[in-house]
């Protein structure tokens, strides 16, 4: 909170105004439109939205980093209020101008209004912001030009979700670590990320998917730690300033943009984690940054019976009016701005069940934020993903709305945990999750790619914990381990934790390939977390939300350490961008192409397929309906080797080869190409939770012997 100080209060001077204070500012109406903080010829115009405020005033600092305004300029309800907007044109402001906003208005709780005279709130529509070091110290906008920056040509990359292999990564944790091998000042950067451009071209993916970089704050973190993650947003609209090295105010608008165009120049596409489900508010008891101060019931749920207390649908604290006017026309404004100013190819929407909920809290059948976003036409280019459900129970994995969105497939991941692990009744669902989960999404026009395939990401066990850890360990949260999810399907195979019982190390390393096995060659679109490539471990903590530090870190000597399982996953991702099924027809739904495909489920004898409840094994012939070749894998989670019967090949224009065995020891593990070995005999002996890819060439109008 800062205090008013009446002698900085200071009124408008308007062109040919008579009887104008001598301390006033020199200003002009301004417009409501656009929203935000305007450059123009004539200065620059601000305008916000607020509904139940009474009077506005505009704080602006000398300096980004000032502790109170020099000047704070109150707007005239008669000439800088149209309709709920307040607007206002200062001509001697330029960019570089920190600045924000207080609303003055009634401030009654229990009625769902929450205006405090104190409070500086940030511009929802800020370019830039400020978030300063100390304690208590409020935030501040930043007024930035967008359109000076030189892109060099660049222009998002559209690659098809068939071709597409995504690598969800984290900032700051991605080069924080000393490992890293970056220089220090750029560690934990948008900069630093750069540097590594050449390992993830080396791995193979074809876009990061990074974890939010919207603005945030230490809002959310249990006492003394902090908001690692960054799902707790102080803006829609900027980047966060803490990733950046350039320390100036704006230096993080380029440092941001210079990553986008180095990233496209690498042929990789950049997908944000976007956060349009709560902000870093929170409950009533939260800190006021923005919104709830800005106009409380129009951007938060609350609860009917007690609009002093908020909806909390996301386990946060409150939940955005996702479906309220001004907010859905905010959500697309931000979304316009990271394409058109910062050029990103995709978004994948947190808790995106949230954005189906009415104003009572309600899911609704055709929500129209969703209908905006997947029909808009400047992010008709874009990737769009949901994260499929919300906290309070809502799951919508296999029903979300829209054409064009995609889903973070949910139960792919447990499925194939449960699989691994060797659950019981795993086998039927295993079937479908191989071939794009036709149970959820065969029934609508939606295409091969609809389901986003991964067994871990960012919200829980690591692969290498998965195989380490039957139980989470968060005590480092401080929260007596009552945090994260208790329901991981994971098993330590023996040892709770790491060993040198070389035998569990052993097989912990070929459930590790296993696991990113299924994933890479799994139908749909494959998507691996940071690390997991080589064996990096959280130390069994399934939410280090709040740990920034080496548990969430990349260790980078895993590259020397776990350098079999980087050699195979990119061995994997070259395979899998050279198969068939990459090369799929646009718009081709998936029940289309699994109709006009060949397509046989077997089990240890062939066309015999064991789904009982007590079945470890399945084995899959493909051949896509673009196909010149044809895959056979066999997966056997049983506790014992397995002989499996192999297709007899009629046309073929070579041998079945083995080009991945997990159980065998590298380079045997995977082969390329040009070297994998053939395969002798009717059968295949696949060893206890084992792997299996063979695959043969046919010749033009060749095919299975059936």
């Amino acid at each position: 909170m800062l205090s008013r100080p009446a002698s900085l209060v200071t009124a408008c001077a308007y062109p040919g105004q008579t009887g104008a204070m001598t301390d006033s500012v020199p200003c002009r109406p301004g417009q409501s439109h656009p929203l935000g903080a305007s450059v123009t010829r004539a200065g620059v115009n601000f305008a916000v939205w607020s509904r139940s405020a009474t009077a506005m005033e505009l704080l602006l600092f000398a300096g980004p980093r000032d502790t109170a305004p020099d000047r704070v300029v109150r707007l005239d309800p008669l000439v800088n209020h149209t309709f709920n907007y307040w607007h206002v044109l200062v001509p001697d402001v330029r960019p570089g101008q920190a600045y924000a906003w207080r609303a003055i208005g009634p401030n009654v709780p229990r009625s769902g209004l929450r205006h405090d005279p104190e409070a500086v709130l940030l511009d929802p529509y800020g370019a830039a912001v400020v978030i300063p070091a100390a304690t208590g110290v409020p935030m501040r906008s930043v007024v930035a030009d967008l359109s000076t920056y030189d892109w060099e040509g660049d222009v998002p990359l559209r690659r098809s979700f068939a071709r597409s292999v995504i690598y969800e990564m984290h900032v700051k944790g991605f080069t924080a670590h000393p490992s890293s091998g970056v220089a220090p000042h750029l560690r934990g950067t948008y900069a630093g990320l750069v540097e590594k451009i050449p390992y993830l071209v080396s791995l193979g993916v074809t876009a990061v998917e990074l974890m939010p970089v919207q603005a945030h704050g230490d809002y959310d973190a249990p006492p003394g730690l902090v908001d690692y993650w960054g799902y707790s947003p102080v803006s829609f609209v900027a980047p966060h300033p803490g990733y950046s090295s350039d320390p100036s105010p704006l230096g993080v608008l380029d440092e941001f943009r210079d990553m986008v165009k180095a990233l496209h120049r690498a042929g990789l596409e950049v997908i944000l984690d976007v956060v349009f489900n709560h902000t870093a508010e929170g409950d009533e008891t939260g800190p006021t940054l923005c919104w709830r101060g800005l106009d409380n019931a129009g951007y938060y749920l609350l609860d009917p019976a007690d609009p002093s207390r908020y909806l909390d649908y996301t386990g946060c604290g409150n939940t955005l009016n996702a479906n309220r006017s001004v907010v859905r026309r905010a959500i697309l404004d931000a979304l316009r701005r990271w394409v058109a100013e910062f050029h990103v190819d995709g978004f994948r929407f947190d808790l995106a069940s949230i954005l189906s909920r009415d104003l009572y809290g309600n899911p609704m059948t055709n929500p129209p934020v969703v209908w905006d976003i997947d029909t808009d036409p400047v992010l008709a280019g874009t990737k769009i993903i949901a994260e499929a459900w919300d906290a309070a129970g809502l799951y919508q994995v296999g029903s979300f709305i829209g054409d064009r969105w995609r889903e973070w497939n949910g139960k792919f991941r447990d499925d194939v945990r449960r699989f691994v692990r060797g659950d019981n009744g795993t086998v039927r669902s295993l079937a479908d999750r191989l071939l794009a989960s036709p149970d959820l999404y065969g029934r609508r026009p939606a295409e091969v790619e609809h389901s986003v395939n991964f067994v871990s990401c960012h919200d829980g066990l690591t692969l290498n914990d998965l195989v380490t850890y039957s139980r989470k360990h968060n005590e480092a949260n401080g929260l007596g381990n009552s945090d994260g999810s208790d329901y991981e399907f994971s098993h330590n195979w023996g040892v709770e934790g790491p060993t040198d019982d070389a035998g569990v190390e052993r097989l912990r390393n070929q459930l590790v390939k296993g696991f990113l096995g299924i994933t890479l060659v799994a139908m749909g679109v494959p998507m691996i977390v940071m690390g997991d490539e080589v064996r990096r471990t959280q130390l069994g903590n399934n939410n280090p939300f709040c740990q920034d530090n080496e548990i969430s870190w990349f260790d980078w000597s895993l590259l020397d350490r776990h350098a079999d399982v980087l050699r195979f996953v990119r061995g994997l991702i070259r395979l899998r961008m050279s198969l068939d099924m990459t090369q799929v027809e646009h718009g081709l739904a998936l029940r289309a192409f699994l109709d006009r495909s060949h397509v046989e489920f077997h089990g240890v004898r062939l066309h015999q397929p064991d789904l009982g409840d007590d079945s470890h094994s399945l084995a899959v012939t493909v051949r896509s309906v673009v196909g010149s070749r044809v895959v056979h894998a066999i997966l056997n989670m049983w506790t014992e080797p397995l002989d499996f019967e192999l297709p007899v090949l009629a046309g073929a224009a070579g041998p079945w080869r083995r080009f991945v065995d997990t159980s065998l020891d590298a380079p045997d593990d995977l082969r390329e190409p040009e070297d994998a070995p053939v395969v002798e005999g009717a059968t295949y002996r696949a060893a206890a939770h084992a792997v299996v890819l063979l695959v043969a060439a046919l010749r033009p109008g060749g095919d299975l012997h059936t």
